[in-house]
């Protein structure tokens, strides 16, 4: 390969020379055309192309297969999202260069060089640009920028970004009456490593554990067997060794999906990475029925609070319920009225008081 490109450089070296040479006889600058002969030109190129052959090109070939190694290997780190960007806004900065360069096309040697120059600018700005616009494209946004009449939901197309799917909400089971009432779109993607991580831990031990993998092997059941969304099993490898969670963000970043989890650690991870993740304990307490002060509401009494004379109800979507003096009440269903409302992280609280108390 050096030598290959030794040999190539002294052919360049060599043809530029005699350009110049070339340009500097026809002209007849110094008046040399009639005392030299015409064979001058070409022998002094081959002549200065055979120093630099056996002294320059070596290290000239050194020095460029180590810029090239180094772009090979940003080339390499780069995604496919990337790298696909850069190359598209290389090409949109050569086409507008050469478009402006067509006005400096009859300035000769001159013109040449604003051309190259032109294009060298251009294409190094073209890249700059789409690498940092590349995060503000997806394919939802792309096909809403290129579809031209009002769009048809043609069966077996799914619109939207992908979502894949973490062993934690498998787990949990939320996930599948969501997918059952088609509030989410695009498609579900399983990768084959968190299928291996729910064998493991349906494989497990220790009974909790393995009664939750197995769980999750059934949920998973269930979620391909629903209709509403399209759901694919991927395989997904990385070159280097990572942990489930590292894998997921990688894969998400590739296919330009939603992470959907209700890992609180991995959502944080995710969000400093850039990797939008859609949490489902966040979703649900987003839905949660807001009461106000004031509000009167029926709940039953299940069990003493930790501070004296306060019983505890739940409602059904299990925001919890201080009753004030409901200690003594406990199994019965009894009228209150909301005094505040406390949001905390783990959840939201509801006070109230009991009417009797009340008045």
């Amino acid at each position: 390969m050096k030598r290959l490109l030794e040999f190539i450089m002294t052919l360049i070296v060599t043809a530029a020379t005699y350009a110049i040479i070339h340009i500097f006889f026809i002209t007849d600058l110094f008046n040399y055309q009639k005392t030299l002969p015409a064979y001058v030109p070409t022998g002094l190129a081959v002549f200065i192309g055979f120093i630099f052959y056996f002294i320059f090109s070596s290290p000239v070939a050194d020095l460029l297969m180590k810029r090239l190694s180094q772009a090979e290997e940003r080339l390499t780190k780069m995604n496919m999202k990337e790298l696909a960007f850069s190359v598209l806004g290389c090409f949109v900065g050569l086409v507008l260069a050469n478009l402006i360069g067509l006005a400096f096309r009859g300035f000769g040697a001159l013109g040449t060089i604003i051309i190259v120059l032109l294009n060298i600018l251009f294409g190094i700005l073209g890249i700059r640009v789409a690498r940092r616009k590349k995060d503000e494209v997806n394919v939802h946004t792309l096909h809403n920028a290129l579809m031209t009449t009002s769009p048809v939901q043609e069966e077996g197309i799914c619109y939207g970004r992908p979502k894949i799917l973490d062993t934690s909400v498998i787990i949990d089971g939320r996930i599948l009456d969501l997918l059952q009432t088609g509030f989410i779109e695009g498609k579900i993607i399983i990768p084959d490593f968190v299928l291996e991580e729910l064998r493991h831990i349906a494989d497990s031990a220790d009974s909790l554990k393995r009664n939750r993998g197995r769980r999750g092997l059934d949920i998973l059941n269930e979620i391909q067997r629903q209709l509403t969304v399209p759901v694919e099993i991927q395989e997904f490898t990385t070159p280097q060794h990572m942990e489930v969670d590292s894998m997921l963000l990688k894969m998400a970043e590739q296919l330009d999906a939603f992470v959907v989890t209700n890992d609180f650690n991995l959502n944080k991870v995710a969000e400093f990475q850039g990797v939008r993740v859609l949490n489902i304990n966040e979703l649900a307490n987003a839905i949660k029925p807001v009461v106000l002060p004031g509000e009167e509401m029926e709940v039953t009494i299940i069990k003493a609070g930790k501070e004296a004379g306060q019983g505890i109800a739940y409602l059904n979507d299990g925001t919890m319920i201080v009753v004030d003096g409901g200690s003594g009440h406990i199994g019965e269903t009894k009228l209150v009225v909301v005094t505040s409302v406390l949001q905390t992280a783990a959840g939201r609280m509801i006070f109230t008081k009991m009417i009797a108390a009340a008045s």
